[in-house]
């Protein structure tokens, strides 16, 4: 086939949609991968465990260059240095196979993006093929992309020649709806570069782009979860009480809420049938696993194994979840959850918040980092204020995705919620991380409407309401100051994030009414 779109005009032998099973024997054949004891593939990414943020850049030029909010995040590359690049990745690529996978983003027929993603390995391409929307077979006949992805990651780019900060590099030109990936195996990169771009280009249509999971109740109550990696946003909303909408990347328009994906992309550490069946149970033919060990003789996974990384990883499609959601999409969100990993171990395991709380705190966006969910990361997690829980992966200004938000939350009354999943009784490596029936029980709670009368009390230091009783919680857990052996040293932890919180957010103070600025926490 032609591959004149991707500008690759002599590649070797091209593979065009071809279905799962193929790809799972092209990745072992090329020695890609292999297969696990469950008939899912394995691969390694290679020294690059998880994303390189300060290695993904946006081409500056068309009316996206006004658009962008520019900065540490969102960082330009010139138009003439991506040309050269790009020429030199296709030049690599002639000759080889590549592997060809058209789907789309976007559930609701009304904001929907074709897409193509050019893959070098095998496994890439069945990755991409899971985890994006899959097309009815006879819809692919006469696909016309919109957007392309092209990835490389056998060519090394050299900053001195190319430009680049390192020898990989990612970038996306919002114009010419083209996403370029070089130098690195992790497949997230596939995804991640993607969802940003339909962030991106579906606000310009009207619905609003969110890094959160989302389910539905059999009363059609959507619930959304909002996070970073680590948070549990894939765990929580794998509920078997509730169909699942999608694990990550989500819209809400006029119409609803709408998957932008077709598959999930869950860790693995840890992993366990007796805490995330759903999970676990997907892991099978079709699926693929990043950085997992196995047990050479048994090819038995060994989820505890963090040799490679803790970001261990596995992509399925949704369909391998029993109770998903097929059309990708349901009405509007009655419950928002934000979550955050506290690794301080004194946020309130639960809290309710003000509609002045609710933009205070979704535009600091706290979690604790996680080790391998970035280049870089060290052993321990790191405090993190990240706008939106996903500023990575929002190339607007904030005040259009707040605004957006907030709007939807008002028009159709949703209640919001504060939920820590990290640490309890202590701080990261002397408290225990949160039980997850515990959370599991806190989140049932709040998206059933269990905690809507509930008496609350405010915390001193946070400044949140926090219910005084939980269904399937014991009382105690809902203090967060009473599980620490030191009340005192629980105080002067709780003030030092507080101080933290508002240092982030002399950011924003300016631009956000007062009573968004009072509604944070108070280190006095």
């Amino acid at each position: 086939m032609s591959l004149e779109v991707a500008g690759i005009k002599n590649p070797g032998r091209v593979y065009l949609n071809p279905r799962p099973a193929e790809l799972v024997e092209h990745a072992i054949r090329r020695g890609e991968a292999q297969l696990s004891d469950t008939g899912a593939l394995v691969a390694e990414t290679g020294k690059l465990t998880g994303r390189s943020p300060k290695d993904r850049f946006f081409v500056r030029h068309g009316k996206s260059a006004g658009k962008i909010d520019w900065g540490a995040r969102n960082q330009p590359f010139e138009l003439e240095k991506f040309d050269a690049l790009y020429d030199r990745v296709r030049e690599h690529l002639e000759g080889k196979e590549l592997f060809v996978i058209d789907g789309y983003i976007g559930a609701d027929p009304q904001y929907r993006i074709k897409l193509r993603v050019v893959a070098e390995y095998a496994w890439h391409a069945l990755f991409a093929q899971q985890l994006f929307r899959r097309p009815p077979r006879e819809e692919l006949e006469d696909f016309e992309p919109e957007f392309v992805s092209l990835s490389s990651p056998t060519f090394v780019a050299v900053p001195e020649r190319d430009g680049t900060r390192t020898e990989t590099f990612v970038g996306i030109d919002l114009e010419r709806e083209l996403v370029l990936i070089v130098g690195s195996g992790y497949a997230g990169e596939i995804k991640k570069s993607i969802f940003t771009s339909g962030n991106y280009l579906f606000p310009e249509e009207g619905a609003a782009g969110m890094h959160c999971s989302a389910n539905v109740d059999e009363d059609d109550k959507v619930a959304l979860f909002f996070g970073l990696s680590g948070t549990g946003k894939t765990t929580l909303s794998a509920d078997p009480s509730r169909r699942l909408i999608g694990d990550d990347e989500h819209g809400w328009s006029d119409n609803g809420v709408f998957n932008f994906e077709g598959g999930c992309y869950a860790k693995c550490i840890n992993l366990s049938k007796d805490k995330e069946p759903q999970i676990f149970d997907a892991i099978r033919f079709g699926s693929v696993m990043e950085n997992v060990v196995i047990d050479p003789v048994t090819r038995e996974p060994d989820f505890k194994d963090d040799s490679l990384t803790e970001n261990t990883r596995v992509a399925y499609p949704l369909e391998f979840i029993a109770n998903f959601v097929p059309e990708g999409r349901a009405g509007h969100a009655s419950t928002v959850v934000f979550l955050t990993a506290d690794a301080f171990g004194v946020l309130p395991p639960i809290s309710r918040l003000s509609p002045a709380a609710t933009t205070y705190h979704f535009l600091s966006g706290f979690t604790s980092k996680l080790a391998g969910t970035e280049a870089g990361l060290g052993d321990e997690p790191e405090p993190s204020f990240s706008t939106f829980f996903g500023a990575p992966f929002l190339p607007l200004n904030p005040s259009v995705y707040d605004q957006m938000l907030r709007d939807r939350i008002e028009k159709h009354g949703a209640s919001v919620y504060l939920v820590n999943t990290g640490w309890t009784g202590g701080p990261f490596g002397v408290g225990e991380r949160m039980d997850l029936a515990h959370t599991r029980a806190i989140v049932n709670a709040a998206t059933s409407g269990a905690l809507d009368e509930v008496e609350t009390r405010r915390h001193p230091i946070f400044n949140v309401d926090v219910p005084v009783a939980c269904p399937g919680v014991p009382v105690e857990v809902l203090d967060a100051r009473g599980t620490w052996s030191n009340p005192a040293e629980y105080d002067a932890q709780a003030r030092e994030l507080a101080r933290m919180f508002a240092k982030n957010f002399e950011q924003y103070r300016s631009s956000v009414p007062t009573s968004v600025a009072e509604a944070g926490p108070s280190a006095d």
